[in-house]
């Protein structure tokens, strides 16, 4: 047992003794089981029980109807590696270092990405920490089995599951997508192969059920980390022609994309590809929640359901629509960093409940650790608070979010940091230094930037984000000597006139009713990633 983490289990045995008066009584009050499902680039309006009528989610929807949905759940940064990194780690991304996904280019070698931008992007941790005890460290110690299945994207070899506290991993190493496509063959050395055509979701979902399973008797965490719905999109030929029917049925758009500020931007859910995905993550869903109902393990199972960042609307394949949000991933605004976000707590969460309060996804690690009656452990300084008085029905007080990304996305992001207080929210820009200001109660798609007429709020939350910045060591830009704001101007105007002909192109095609990928759907992605 790793000596960090040790206490945990002695703390958590005297507790369930002292509750119990003798430790024949342990077993039989036993911890929750936690099952944590992570989507990879799922947008927050990306499920029927969202407010999409596109999609189909019964699986996913069914864990928000069983506990409580967080209406504002927020990822602690709207690109992958960094979120991540902040679930296992209860810390807000430059406090763990990782502040952009793992392989992303900085200093001058961005560059060489030929978007003739303005800053250099600083450097960042490739991997989380090893002094860092992870949740699955923390819960470990205190005697719990420990599975991981899916998107790891957190390190190297030397940094994967198994070197931070999960004792299985099916499927998570160093990459942020799957290689070899969502149909085996895969290329993957941390997952068996599958036979030709095995759907990966699926598989994880079947790899997660084997292991509760396995483990039934024992407290678990099974930690399913979903390489969907991130590209390249690809799905089976049968539901790209059930989301095309449907698509063509609610009637297909004109337009799809508008260009704001630096790239198009899709406005529209009807991606047959993207449909298939969201479906086929769902039913790997329902083999998982299948299985703990067969094992009567449904009343002492914590089930909690996010995704790492907003849906993809722009850059990348531009498959989704995070409407009435502005932006997705990789942007600045709440369609980048605004999140499904349920608990299901048997005993603690009453079905069916909402909270409005705005929650993150350093609030992870505490909360679970309360509900399972862990102790924090010692050294492990966390930046977020335990949900569970609102998981209770309870008020918490009132605090401020806050967002830190000095760097340049795929997506058409900015580099700016962000707080919000309440309703009200600041985005501070690293090139030029201005603010914008939104009250999202009033303004939820974020168009009417309110600075201007409330100075005084504005320099008052700008004044608590600067200070958190500073004290939290984040890491700024820095101006690049070679910018050349020509170049910048004139790739914007080749995006906003051949670019946005050639994406309505691409994504009107999806739809043609005879369209195909290839001749073989698996291992398709050179043909269905633009």
């Amino acid at each position: 047992m790793n000596d960090r983490v040790a206490v945990c289990w002695i703390g958590v045995v005297t507790l369930l003794g002292a509750s119990s008066g003798a430790s024949s009584n342990v077993q039989a009050q036993r911890p929750p089981n936690i099952l944590f499902i992570l989507a990879d680039d799922l947008g927050w309006r990306d499920l029927s029980n969202e407010g999409s009528t596109f999609y189909e989610s019964p699986h996913i929807d069914s864990i928000a109807a069983a506990g409580m949905k967080f209406t504002r759940g927020y990822a602690t940064c709207r690109v992958c590696s960094p979120s991540r990194a902040s679930i296992m780690t209860g810390k807000y991304p430059p406090r763990h270092g990782v502040t952009d996904w793992i392989g992303a280019a900085t200093g001058e070698g961005w560059r060489k990405a030929g978007r003739h931008d303005s800053l250099l992007p600083p450097e960042y941790v490739h991997g989380l920490g090893s002094d860092e005890i992870t949740l699955a460290e923390a819960l470990r110690g205190a005697g719990y089995r420990t599975f991981f299945a899916g998107k790891w994207h957190l390190g190297s070899k030397g940094s994967w599951p198994t070197d931070h506290g999960f004792e299985v991993n099916r499927g998570g190493w160093d990459v942020g997508s799957p290689r070899g496509g969502y149909f085996a063959p895969y290329n993957n050395p941390n997952l068996e192969q599958g036979a030709d055509g095995e759907c990966l979701p699926i598989r994880l979902g079947k790899e997660t059920a084997a292991f509760i399973q396995e483990h039934k008797d024992e407290p678990f965490l099974a930690y399913l980390s979903f390489y969907s719905v991130h590209g390249p999109i690809q799905t089976t030929e049968a539901l790209w022609s059930k989301y095309q029917a449907k698509a063509v049925k609610q009637g297909l758009a004109e337009k799809r994309f508008i260009f704001d500020r630096r790239l198009p931007v899709r406005q529209v859910q009807d991606c047959p590809i993207y449909g298939g995905m969201v479906e086929s993550m769902d039913a790997a869903v329902g083999i998982v929640l299948a299985k703990l109902k067969e094992l009567d393990l449904e009343d002492n199972t914590i089930i909690c359901f996010t995704s790492d960042n907003g849906g993809v609307a722009s850059g990348d394949s531009s498959p989704t629509s995070n409407l009435p949000l502005r932006g997705g991933k990789g942007r600045q605004w709440e369609g980048g960093i605004r999140e499904p976000f349920y608990i299901s707590a048997p005993g603690t969460t009453s079905a069916g409940s909402l909270s409005a309060s705005p929650v993150s996804g350093i609030d992870w690690y505490p909360t679970l650790l309360e509900l399972a009656g862990v102790p924090m452990p010692e050294g492990q300084d966390v930046d977020g608070v335990s949900l569970v008085p609102l998981l209770a029905g309870e008020s918490m007080a009132e605090r401020s979010l806050f967002w830190h990304y000095p760097h340049y996305g795929n997506q058409g992001g900015e580099p700016s940091s962000i707080v919000t207080m309440g309703d009200w929210k600041l985005i501070h820009y690293h090139e030029d230094g201005r603010d914008e200001l939104y009250h999202l109660g009033q303004d939820v798609g974020e168009l009417n930037d309110l600075a201007a007429k409330q100075p005084e709020r504005a320099f008052a939350m700008r004044m608590t984000l600067d200070t958190w910045l500073k004290s939290s060591g984040a890491k700024m830009p820095v101006p690049d000597t070679q910018f050349d704001s020509a170049a910048r101007s004139s790739r914007w105007e080749r995006l906003l006139g051949p670019g946005m002909q050639r994406l309505e192109k691409l994504h009107r095609g999806y739809l043609d009713k005879g369209w195909s990928p290839n001749k073989k759907w698996w291992g398709s992605s050179i043909n269905i990633v633009q």
